[in-house]
């Protein structure tokens, strides 16, 4: 139910309304975090896949050095084409070496020299490649700096210190938006890069990664960088024997870890048999653990607002979950009409950097200055929030409360427009977890 009240600011004889929105307690599946999927043409049969890892073969995407962007544009134009209308994004990875599919080598660099001149050369120019293929490409999340060793997991061979700062230096200046991430938290001491641990929670790696990670220099990377992965099922010793087996008898210990390493997203394990009620039940605890999650706490806003005036919107947010939101993506503010719920108005709240919104940091004002705008009927309106993708301004992101409308926005009360506002119930609300209409535009 909408909790209101009317009062008074501190020396002022206006009234605002003081709305507590009630939170929404089950998982959300938001953009840039959470249980990702392998591949980005299983997504879409994944309940919280709104990340999906894309690996990518070198040879794939280039033969020789002679082959320009366009090429690496319109592979992931053919693997990616569905992933703005399901509101997923990738995380890509390119490779040399697979086992025991085999070598991915270009044609004219030798299999297995990764430490020659020409092979440096070849990278540094591979890497200004994908910069300008992926750097502003909206369907890109996070990049894995991949490229070395089995996997892309840059061991056997691991770069040498020669070798990690032509890539570091290569990756930093041909990515200015996107965030990088590499695999062991040992490597790129130089470069301000998140981790893709993909034996998350092993026996064998723990003891030294987890060190690693809480040590000065990375304790708190996690403010500016993603730390992903995935969990590990063919080898080693790792949290259960598969994923189904993980969430039934570990689901505790894996919550502990991302709580305590403020993990982002985690892959793998999201492959759990979705009809193990069990593992489906503690699959959304993980969810709920990994990465942002914006809790409405409260928003005030006058009940009134009046041509040739300016009012101002404030609200209360708390990051509930164990990573920031990575990206300044846009708060918008809206007034919606009462019976389509159609956008009458909208803006942004200019100042808003959701990135700055940290968990365990209590509650974060945010709040607006707006014009009364000019083109506004005289009438009643429902206020309402939407933290939207800037690729399209679409609503995309939900905050963790029960008031929600299909489509992306939050309604928290009635506003008058050159008259008193109404004094009545909302509309009935929608399911947020169960909205499958969020997009963004490529």
């Amino acid at each position: 139910m909408l909790a209101d009240r009317l009062s008074f600011a501190s020396g002022s004889s206006v009234p605002e309304v003081v709305v507590r929105p009630e939170e929404y307690t089950g998982p959300l599946r938001n953009p840039l975090k959470g249980l990702r999927a392998g591949d980005p043409r299983e997504a879409d049969k994944l309940p919280y896949a709104s990340l999906a890892r894309c690996y990518i073969r070198w040879s794939e995407i280039e033969g020789s050095a002679s082959d320009g962007v366009e090429r690496i544009k319109q592979f992931c134009n053919e693997r990616w084409a569905k992933m703005p209308a399901i509101n997923t994004k990738v995380i890509p990875r390119v490779y040399l070496d697979w086992p025991p599919n085999g070598h991915f080598w270009p044609a004219d660099l030798p299999k297995g020299d990764y430490f020659s001149a020409n092979f440096s050369r070849r990278l540094i120019g591979l890497i200004e490649k994908l910069g300008e293929a992926w750097d502003n490409d909206p369907r890109v999340a996070y990049v894995e700096t991949g490229l070395i060793g089995l996997w892309g997991e840059q061991h056997d061979p691991a770069p040498t210190p020669e070798l990690q700062k032509a890539m570091g230096d290569a990756f930093t200046a041909s990515f200015r938006n996107k965030l990088l991430m590499n695999r062991y938290p040992g490597d790129f001491t130089d470069y301000r890069f998140g981790i893709y641990w993909d034996s998350f929670g092993h026996k064998e790696e723990a003891p030294l990664h987890i060190a690693l990670l809480e040590s000065p220099r990375l304790a708190s990377r996690w403010k500016i960088a993603p730390m992903g992965g995935e969990t590990a099922y063919d080898w080693g010793t790792p949290l259960g024997k598969n994923p189904t087996d993980a969430l039934a008898h570990y689901t505790d210990t894996i919550v502990r870890l991302i709580r305590e390493l403020h993990w982002n997203h985690l892959g793998w394990l999201s492959e759990y048999d979705q009809q193990n009620q069990v593992a489906a039940a503690n699959a959304a605890r993980v969810q709920e653990a990994l990465g942002y999650r914006f809790v409405l706490e409260e928003v005030c806003y006058p009940p009134r607002i009046d041509p040739g005036t300016s009012f101002r919107v404030s609200m209360l947010v708390r990051n509930t979950g164990s990573s920031p939101f990575y990206y300044p993506w846009l708060v918008d503010l809206s007034l919606l009409d009462p019976h389509t719920r159609a956008v009458r108005w909208r803006s942004e709240l200019a100042g808003c950097d959701l990135r700055s919104i940290l968990p365990d940091a209590g509650a974060t004002q945010i709040e607006g200055e707006f014009a009364y705008p000019p083109e506004l009927p005289r009438g009643h309106y429902l206020l309402a929030f939407a933290i939207v993708d800037p690729a399209g301004k679409k609503p995309s992101a939900r905050f963790a409360t029960t008031h929600y409308f299909r489509g992306g926005r939050h309604p928290v009360g009635w506003i008058g427009a050159g008259m008193p506002a109404m004094r009545r119930p909302l509309p009935a609300f929608d399911d947020p977890a169960q909205d499958q209409t969020l997009a963004y535009e490529a």
